[in-house]
């Protein structure tokens, strides 16, 4: 049988990556002793691997696709062919974002007052070509961790990812500046992709990734609505949210069907009834295909 050798992000995108490919209909098994997690699609071979080294071992070949962050594919340089993109992230579905970060008393105000001082930060590379293109003279160091620790004793300031900024604010530290925001990234080498039987599965997951990843936060609408009730359901939805309308077997009704945002639906079902809107159900979206 074919075989896809994929990547499977170790770490912080774990979780949120393995829920993610569940709704794609690809359930991911993982064992707390093994690197090499199973699947119920047997066309795919998977490794755990830290997103920080996902890009150079695709770059050589050892994976044929994987998913790793825009920040790692940055750091590391690797040539990779980027699939799409996946925006989400180990707690959220927003970008994440390395800044530079200073404590709140520190004299630091701008980038160009570090020049001459020390900055510590996992994202070596990125961060030295940032203060270079800037012709700023920091000295940059790798952090092995507790990097937020370091700002303002061992170092003069850092460059950290956030999600939020709440860890920064807890530590004390104020953003001087923004670096780089990063996604997840599906992506893969070129010689998978000159396989066509390869190029076609990476294609094919990238649709269902990018369909589960669509339907996150939405939700189907069904309601029966009588003739007489519809323009004024139909202007409680979301003006941008065309529903599809059909006609009942009872003459003089019509059923409705929408997707819309779960935080939406919560607020006008009550109003939806109101207006005359029956039989409403509200059901979860796996995926949703553009």
């Amino acid at each position: 049988m074919k075989k896809l050798r994929l990547g499977f992000p170790k770490g912080s995108l774990q979780d949120s990556t393995i829920e993610l490919f569940k709704k794609a209909g690809i359930t991911v098994y993982v064992s707390s002793r093994s690197y090499y997690p199973t699947s119920n699609d047997d066309e795919l071979e998977l490794m755990l691997i830290r997103s920080q080294e996902m890009a150079k071992y695709v770059e050589d070949g050892f994976f044929d696709a994987g998913l790793t962050g825009y920040d790692w594919i940055c750091e590391s340089g690797a040539n990779v062919e980027e699939i799409c993109e996946l925006k989400y992230a180990k707690s959220g579905f927003r970008p994440v974002r390395w800044v530079l970060a200073v404590p709140e008393n520190s004299d630091i105000k701008t980038i160009q007052d570090l020049n001459g001082k020390k900055v510590a930060t996992e994202l070596l590379n990125y961060t030295k070509k940032y203060f270079s293109q800037r012709n700023i003279d920091a000295k940059v160091e790798f952090s092995w961790g507790a990097t937020e620790a370091k700002a303002g004793t061992l170092v003069d300031a850092i460059v950290e990812l956030t999600e939020t900024g709440s860890s920064l604010k807890a530590n004390k530290l104020r953003i001087v500046d923004e670096i780089l925001t990063s996604t997840t990234r599906f992506i893969a080498n070129s010689a998978a992709l000159n396989d066509p039987w390869k190029k076609e599965k990476i294609e094919n997951m990238s649709i269902l990734l990018a369909g589960a990843l669509a339907a996150e936060g939405m939700v189907g609408l069904k309601m029966n609505v009588p003739k007489e009730s519809l323009e004024s359901v139909l202007n409680i939805l979301p003006a941008l949210k065309t529903p599809t309308i059909s006609a009942l077997a009872q003459e003089g009704w019509s059923a409705l069907e929408v997707v819309l945002d779960e935080n939406t639906v919560k607020k006008i079902i009550p109003a939806l009834k109101r207006a005359g809107a029956c039989g409403i159900i509200e059901y979860p979206l796996n995926k949703i295909i553009f």
